[in-house]
């Protein structure tokens, strides 16, 4: 259906891409795998129409194409899914997916309620219980990644491209997802799939694809290869993840939440957050796991003071009752907190490397103080193994692997004491993981307190010393991560 022969694409000082060959095939789930600046990203946009000064060629089912802009490549029957969300967030769903292609009544009126209809069975085929007029802003990022294949669907493209599309769901919605890539396979449709998260490539691809450093370097059956044979192609060396050793329970009392409770901001009389309470001890990593929509962003948004005015409870540090009711007081009191989505509430892309690491210490380094700041940038940078050619370099032109060490250098600037971290390797690559896995291991070792929201069991059970399992609200079960396993989180979970 697809092939691409002999792309490449260069950046000023940078080859992206080096005569790439690949073809993708109909009814099949076709795989690209590689590391975060493999060049994968590249090669979508060019596909799609959003890159249009290359080399090469592109073959669509027989016939050579080249797309002046991204309506070319839509009209051609190439539809995409993109891992960093492209909704505008003002707008609502309806109006999300029918952008650019608004459906007009007889007297060239929009039809509303046809739009609306059409969304409302796309929604009921994707399981999202919201309603279409729903502002895009107040969903959460696993339902408007659920949008985004939903825009997808409407386009009815030949060719869907995946750009993780799975990174913030959960597993009922990844479960979802692969029957309706199933369904579209039967339709006779080409998946083009990227994902970081092996197991899933194994469930649900038929071919696969690997790139490193800009090349295309082996193809095949996804059934007539292993896990660590992909790794070792897409980082040219063994990459094994060693397990933590588990902490003492022994240790002091760092932090301690106390019937905490936050109210739901719509519904009156219902809670969001439902009497947690829990210990957090000195150098312990505390695993979180739970469904999308059991409560565990909103836990610890609430600890940093996002929320004070509908949260009730208490926080002690130290054994001292302490109040937070912004996010500057949680880090006077020795607390950072990496979020969920580093692009939006992680980082200021269009700000250099040096400028995004002293974002949270300006007092102490002021951006008018160049040298403070550089002399930082260049500690973190060699401490936390931050690839970028300076730290004058752009953050919107990192790896996510390398953006994501960005926020972690941002916050241990701050020198805290407790570390917060959500989904810390969503959407980044095995190598990338690992890394981060090591940094984090290497700071709860230094004696960091860290709680670890994660929707990624393998890595809890690679990480943690104790989890906790909430649903709705609340916490449903705890376990040593001795003797915690798949099944058992997941049977609290649900």
């Amino acid at each position: 259906m697809l092939k691409t022969i002999n792309i490449s694409k260069s950046f000023p000082g940078v080859k992206a891409l080096n005569e790439v060959n690949l073809t993708f095939y109909p009814s099949k789930v076709n795989a690209i795998l590689g590391e975060n600046g493999a060049g994968k990203s590249t090669l979508l946009k060019i596909l799609t129409g959003v890159y249009t000064d290359y080399e090469g060629e592109i073959v669509l089912n027989e016939k050579t194409v080249r797309f002046k802009n991204i309506k070319d490549a839509q009209k051609a029957g190439i539809a995409i899914i993109h891992q960093e969300l492209n909704l505008i967030p003002a707008l609502n769903i309806v109006e999300n997916l029918f952008l650019g292609k608004e459906i007009h009544n007889s007297w060239g009126l929009l039809d509303t309620f046809k739009m609306t209809q059409i969304t409302k069975d796309l929604l009921h085929k994707l399981e999202l219980n919201i309603s279409p007029t729903t502002l895009v802003e107040n969903l959460k990022v696993g339902e408007q990644q659920l949008v985004e294949i939903a825009k997808a669907l409407l386009a009815d493209a030949q060719v869907i491209l995946m750009d993780e599309p799975t990174s913030a769901l959960s597993d009922k919605e990844i479960e979802n997802l692969h029957r309706i890539i199933a369904d579209l396979k039967k339709e006779g449709k080409t998946i083009v799939y990227i994902s970081h998260k092996m197991d899933e490539l194994f469930r649900i691809a038929d071919t696969y694809m690997v790139m490193r450093d800009g090349n295309s370097i082996d193809a095949g059956e996804i059934s007539q290869t292993t896990e660590q044979d992909l790794i070792r192609k897409m980082v040219g060396r063994e990459v094994l993840i060693q397990k933590k050793q588990v902490s003492n329970n022994d240790k002091n009392t760092i932090l301690s939440i106390n019937n905490l409770t936050l109210s739901h901001h719509i519904l009156k009389n219902q809670n969001l957050l439902d009497n947690i309470s829990f210990d957090l001890k000195e150098g312990e990593i505390l695993g979180i796991f739970g469904l999308m929509g059991a409560g565990r962003t909103e836990l610890l948004q609430t600890i940093f003071g996002v929320n004070p005015a509908k949260s009730k409870g208490t926080v002690s540090i130290n054994n001292q009752v302490v109040s937070i009711k912004a996010p500057k007081d949680a880090i006077k009191h020795g607390m950072a907190f990496v979020t969920e989505d580093r692009k939006t509430e992680g980082l200021v892309l269009g700000m250099n490397v040096a400028s995004n690491i002293s974002l949270t210490s300006l007092p102490e380094n002021s951006l008018l103080n160049e040298k403070s700041e550089q002399r930082l940038a260049k500690e973190y940078i060699s401490a936390l193994a931050i690839k970028t050619p300076s730290a004058q370099q752009l953050c919107v032109n990192l790896s996510g692997g390398n953006q994501q060490k960005v926020v972690l250098a941002k916050w241990l600037a701050t020198s805290p004491g407790i570390l917060m971290l959500d989904e810390p390797t969503r959407g980044i690559d095995i190598n990338a993981k690992n890394e981060i896995y090591e940094i984090i291991k290497k700071l709860a070792g230094e004696g960091k307190s860290i709680i670890l929201v994660s929707s990624e069991i393998p890595e809890l059970l690679a990480l943690a010393d104790r989890i906790l399992v909430m649903a709705e609200g609340k916490i449903k079960a705890e376990f040593p991560a001795d003797e915690a396993n798949e099944d058992k989180l997941l049977k609290a979970a649900i």
